[in-house]
């Protein structure tokens, strides 16, 4: 890896490694054990060099142009890549974002690649501006979730803060989440709250809640940060005003952009939202060769 990709990954809150390593089974994926383009081998000469350009062919917001750099630089040597915008800007139909010159086996060999992850990652990204813009005026921030594609947890989570997100917990190990599950096993809320602070009393604890008196007992206990799951706009401010003064707050369960303000109007401190990850569709970008002279 270049030190200038590394030093774009490590700026954007990303392991190199990791993105490595996301990258490399994406190009396996599609080169298979033998790193073989069987179409582009069969028609275009082995020394032939030409210059290509991402283009969006739709509005959107950016989010991945160093991963998609990475994969052409692994996809082969004497890939040069030059960007013309970056991760987080809106761009509009027809927008050049960068330009690459290089070996014309490797360009096509990495296209898909490279779109896939930069589509995507631009996807999640778009959809969570729309949600921070809708927020914005309220103290409401937007959260992801863990509900992402297996795999491609770092690039979406990243995708989210480029656009203005926040990130909650990345996995099971940084953030004890209590649901009802862990309730219904451990006996109650005080109960399960006491055994995660008793074996892990350095981790941030949640605990899930669809209850007034479950918020309260939850606060009670001694938590903090509760997830406050499917409650209506009026059963939220009923939370809020009972417990808002000693714990954070955030809504999850069922939010769309259309009731976003209603909820954020409640005066819990998050909105937390699967569809980020899970349903945002991709922006459209296509990689063009420019024509030969």
């Amino acid at each position: 890896m270049r030190d200038t990709t590394q030093a774009q990954l490590l700026k954007a809150g990303l392991d190199p490694d990791e993105v490595q390593r996301i990258v490399a089974n994406a190009l396996r994926e599609d080169l298979g054990p033998d790193r073989l383009d069987v179409t582009s081998v069969a028609t275009i000469p082995e020394h032939q060099v030409d210059t290509a350009d991402l283009i969006a062919r739709e509005a959107g917001v950016l989010a991945g142009l160093a991963v998609a750099e990475l994969v052409f630089e692994l996809a082969g040597p004497g890939a040069e890549v030059t960007v013309h915008a970056a991760d987080g800007d809106t761009v509009a139909r027809g927008d050049v974002l960068a330009t690459i010159t290089g070996p014309t086996r490797t360009l096509l060999s990495a296209e898909r690649t490279a779109l896939n992850l930069l589509c995507r990652m631009s996807g999640v990204a778009t959809h969570t501006r729309r949600w921070v813009e809708q927020l914005a005026g309220t103290k409401a921030l937007v959260l992801d979730t863990r509900k992402t594609t297996p795999g491609l947890r770092p690039l979406e989570k990243y995708a989210v803060r480029a656009a203005g997100g926040t990130n909650k917990r990345m996995g099971l190990y940084d953030v004890a989440m209590i649901k009802d599950n862990h309730k219904l096993a451990a006996g109650s809320v005080t109960a399960a709250y006491d055994l995660v602070r008793a074996n892990f009393p350095d981790v941030p604890v949640q605990v899930e809640v669809t209850t007034l008196a479950e918020a309260q007992e939850a606060v009670a206990a001694g938590a903090t940060f509760l997830l406050c799951d499917n409650m209506s706009p009026q059963l939220l401010r009923e939370v809020v005003a009972a417990v808002g003064d000693r714990a954070e707050l955030e809504a999850t369960g069922g939010l769309t952009l259309q009731v976003a303000a209603e909820y954020a109007a409640t005066g819990v401190d998050y909105l937390s939202v699967g569809a980020l990850t899970h349903s945002s569709p991709i922006v459209d970008i296509a990689l063009d060769l420019r024509a030969r002279k």
